[in-house]
């Protein structure tokens, strides 16, 4: 069985030996090597060319991010992040993100058994997506794809008043791009669910909001919902749409996640009916396939992104599977596509 081969950096010799020895257990993965600082990491890299980095966010001398950028550089290995929950260490990770690091893994803070596991399940289940992403770079063409001119022709019935999107590993840069190219003149109110743990999801909503035409904020329970605003759900709260303002809650996790794409989809679907407009991105798992079915149901529009662009063909292809997908679009072509249904003239 070849084996996915891992480099582990961390300036702490704990954390080293800790996920070196959660990853050699596996065996269908290997350390090949760990480094304590920056330089070194890059040096590794470098000579015993890694399938996948876990790389520390906040270490002294060269930080994170100036590791990753090199490693983004020189090599074609994946690098998974591991953050602290600081508000420094996820402000760092959100630009990683956006550099180019694969996805990020929460350090737990109290050190329970209840989160060491999540940490580990987590930890592992990254690095298998990071090592079949790796694969897929290799063996196909990357470069964007043409759109069908079929698969572009899906009209509103009803003028669209609110768009709702869905996201987890790799969403936050597809999030980015398409959050950043909605003009200010959307005039709807636009609901985010990116899977993300708590104190993650401020940093990422203070970033789109810096680069975005319209207010990006992270949502707060009760609070008013109004045009030209994205309402990013917080992480550890499930949000929900009401009329004219948004819930947060913490009832259970669904697929594992909390907030979960299906509980904002669903309720949106109530709320909107026929006028709202919702699209899944890339992600492991089948969260909001339920919800497609439902704005589907109720005469909403809906789309998912392509299995080429996306970095995880999760979520994506379980809301295709419904056949209650109107279009499926590459990345790149789902701001564009979005303006024109929202801007389409009935």
């Amino acid at each position: 069985m070849e084996r996915i081969r891992v480099l582990v950096v961390d300036d702490s010799a704990f954390m080293r030996k800790y996920i070196s020895d959660i990853i050699n257990k596996e065996p269908d993965m290997q350390v090949i090597d760990s480094a304590g600082d920056g330089n070194t990491a890059i040096e590794k890299i470098k000579s015993l060319k890694p399938d996948v980095v876990t790389l520390d966010v906040e270490m002294p001398g060269k930080n994170g991010l100036e590791v990753l950028r090199e490693i983004k550089k020189t090599s074609s290995a994946e690098v998974i992040m591991l953050s602290g929950l600081t508000t420094e260490g996820s402000v760092v990770t959100i630009e990683a993100l956006s550099i180019g690091a694969f996805d990020f893994v929460e350090k737990p803070g109290r050190a329970t058994l209840y989160q060491m596991q999540e940490m580990k399940k987590n930890l592992l289940d990254k690095i298998r997506y990071a090592w079949k992403l790796k694969n897929k770079k290799a063996n196909m063409n990357m470069s964007r794809v043409a759109t069908e001119e079929k698969n572009v022709h899906i009209k509103a019935s009803s003028k669209i008043e609110a768009i709702a999107l869905g996201a987890s590993t790799g969403g936050p840069k597809v999030l980015y791009d398409v959050i950043t190219s909605l003009p200010k003149d959307i005039d709807v109110p636009v609901f985010v669910v990116q899977h993300m743990p708590p104190g993650f999801t401020k940093a990422f909503a203070d970033r789109l909001d810096k680069n975005s035409f319209l207010r990006v904020v992270e949502a707060k329970h009760e609070e008013a919902i109004k045009p030209g605003v994205v309402y990013i759900a917080p992480g550890g709260y499930h949000m929900i749409v009401n009329p004219g303002k948004i819930i947060l809650d913490t009832s259970p996790a669904i697929h594992g996640v909390r907030p979960a794409v299906d509980k904002l989809f669903i309720s949106a679907a109530e709320v909107y009916k026929d006028k709202i407009l919702c699209c899944v991105f890339t992600g492991m798992g089948r969260d909001g396939a339920e919800g497609v079915k439902a704005i589907k149901a109720k005469g909403g529009l809906t789309m998912a992104q392509d299995e080429s662009t996306s970095v995880i063909y999760g979520m994506p292809r379980a809301a295709y599977e419904t056949g209650c997908v109107d279009v499926v679009l590459p990345d790149h072509e789902i701001p564009k596509e979005i303006v024109k249904l929202v801007k389409q003239k009935l």
